[in-house]
């Protein structure tokens, strides 16, 4: 999932496809979206809530990458024209956090999806900064039926 193309969405359309709201939203961009994988961007502001000493937290990439999986499954119901189901975190694994990134940095976020059997999903998630991986996770989600 690569390439230079316009944004899918940003602004309202992306707010309307994630549960959270402002001030708790850690996506801004919706760059690439495919059935198996999305990347977002969210360029971290010195006002945001898990910023903290000019840093974004630990705990603002584990949200970044659970908005980024939420927004996965927002803009697929969009394209099908259905009301998005409530999501939940069921599980996250392997969680590595290897460097916090400053504001004024713009995160780039990947998620593959592993499996997604019967409304729950496994995937992988990777956040990188200026070319480098900063975190990385994975996690289990599942819809409210």
């Amino acid at each position: 999932m690569s390439g230079s193309k316009p944004y899918i969405a940003v602004g309202e359309l992306l707010q309307s496809l994630i549960p959270q709201k402002s001030p708790f939203v850690m996506v801004d961009t919706l760059a690439e979206y495919s059935e198996k994988g999305i990347v977002s961007h969210f360029l971290v502001e010195a006002d945001n809530i898990l910023v903290t000493e000019n840093h974004f937290s630990a705990s603002g990439l584990i949200e970044n990458m659970a908005q980024t999986i939420a927004l996965h499954t927002g803009y697929k119901f969009y394209l099908l024209k259905r009301p998005s189901p409530t999501g939940y975190i069921g599980a996250i694994k392997k969680a590595e956090i290897f460097q916090l990134p400053k504001v004024s940095d713009t995160l780039v976020t990947t998620v593959e999806v592993v499996h997604d059997i019967m409304g729950v999903t496994l995937v992988q998630a990777k956040v990188e900064c200026n070319g480098a991986l900063i975190a990385s996770s994975e996690m289990k989600t599942a819809l409210a039926q």
